[in-house]
């Protein structure tokens, strides 16, 4: 039994022998999710399938405690995932007998989508004054991990984490992850990055990834953050945030400034099999993590109108890493967009952005916007190469009646490149969810 599973267990245990405290029962929520995802991606060129499509149904059920009372509070959460196959036949599912699974379902030795997949997660709690330690499954959306929740289900995480905010305008975090559960899979994997993820014999993974950082709030406009992350045999992350707003006439200019420093940690320095993805020069396209990543991004909102413009820079021989990059993964980038993230090595991209809350036009809960990005200076065998992506997305949130709260968005996408041995391709995602409340 490992150190969180031992830890979880007591935990339970103690939470168990107080459960009828005040507090636990009362303060305790628990909803039912419900999202039914389509997604279609049409391949524009190259050979293989000209099309990966899914469609399911997916219930997500939580239940959130509150705490025991006394000077050490006790609480347990628990997520209950559960995804149903709608449609997902004549090999459209976009996997193989060697992947993980299709876009959306977890696959059969044959590559076949399964017809259903599930999880449970349980989670202990302890609170003291605004200190709070959690064992068991985590969602942290945090500069250097993220949980990716695109898809029919969500990505989760297997650990320990603590947090404090006992300290006026500071907000500290930190943790130790072991496992993921994929946002396609019903089993706990262990951890890895672009290069080395995979199914192969020569596959290499950890169980290790510490976290560490804060939030401060210089003032009520100006938040400056610090993160690190190590996954273990794999590299070393430094992060540094600013975010500003400033009111100017009559709107709001926010300004988010990003700073990524990654380097090699342990058999990725020396063992192939650990080695990620990049470019080194003279042809070789794995080697070492070595990256730097900077960025900003300026958004202007002004009635119901937000405008944005961005610029990122990724330098150094290695693409940027990020836990579990390679499996349905998300990061903390301005660029992790619908399809690409643009942040391979020696990548350049600026973007531009537009959206709309049509709440000024007297339709609350109806929202659109767009995004396009270019990325060039590519370093690559073939010599520089580029990349460019649009998205779109429309959302409608139903504002009252029987139907409240029930969404629906479209996402449409498009990415292009001339990257050699790299199919561009078109993309869309219908998504209907609503909530329940169920205490």
């Amino acid at each position: 039994m490992n150190k969180s599973t031992l830890a979880l267990a007591v935990a339970v245990g103690v939470l168990a022998q107080q459960a009828s405290a005040a507090g636990f029962i009362e303060d305790s929520k628990a909803t039912l999710g419900l999202r039914n995802f389509y997604i279609n991606t049409d391949y524009r060129d190259g050979a293989g399938p000209n099309k990966n499509e899914e469609w399911g149904q997916g219930f997500d059920l939580r239940f959130i405690s509150g705490y025991t009372q006394g000077t050490v509070g006790f609480g347990v959460d628990a997520i209950g995932l559960l995804g149903v196959k709608l449609d997902s036949g004549g090999g459209t599912n976009g996997a193989t007998s060697n992947s993980y699974g299709g876009t959306v379902f977890p696959s059969k030795s044959n590559g076949e989508a399964v017809d259903n997949f599930s999880s449970l997660g349980l989670t202990a709690k302890a609170k003291v004054s605004q200190t709070e330690l959690k064992l068991g499954t985590l969602q942290p959306k945090l500069p250097v991990i993220v949980t990716n929740d695109g898809r029919l289900l969500p990505q989760t995480w297997q650990g320990g984490q603590i947090s404090s905010n006992d300290i006026k305008d500071l907000t500290l975090i930190g943790g130790q992850i072991e496992q993921v559960k994929g946002r396609n899979s019903s089993n706990n994997q262990q951890l890895s990055i672009s290069g080395a993820n995979g199914r192969t014999a020569s596959a290499r993974d950890s169980n290790k990834f510490i976290y560490a950082g804060g939030d401060y709030k210089i003032t009520k406009d100006l938040t400056a953050q610090y993160y690190y992350g190590n996954l273990e045999e794999f590299y070393k992350q430094h992060f540094l945030g600013l975010v500003h707003n400033w009111a100017i006439g009559p709107g709001v200019l926010k300004s988010d400034f990003r700073y990524f420093n990654s380097r090699s940690d342990g058999a990725n320095g020396n063992d192939k099999n650990f080695f990620t993805t990049g470019y080194y020069g003279g042809g070789v396209t794995k080697g070492k993590v070595d990256n730097n990543l900077y960025s900003g991004l300026f958004l202007y909102s002004v009635a119901g109108h937000t405008f944005g413009g961005g610029y990122q820079a990724s330098t150094g021989d290695s693409d940027f890493p990020w836990l579990n990059q390679g499996d349905g993964s998300s990061n903390y980038t301005i660029t992790d967009s619908q399809i690409q993230k643009f942040g391979r090595a020696g990548e350049r991209t600026w973007q531009g952005r537009y959206s709309f809350d049509f709440a000024r036009l007297g339709v609350p809960g109806l929202t659109a916007g767009a995004v396009y990005l270019h990325g060039d200076n590519i370093n690559n065998v073939a010599g520089d190469k580029s990349e460019w992506e649009r998205d779109l997305t429309v959302g409608y949130v139903v504002q009252s009646g029987a139907l409240k709260n029930l969404g629906v968005t479209w996402k449409n996408a498009m990415w292009r490149t001339d990257l050699p041995n790299t199919r561009s391709q078109d993309e869309n995602r219908l998504i209907v969810s609503y909530s329940i409340p169920l205490l």
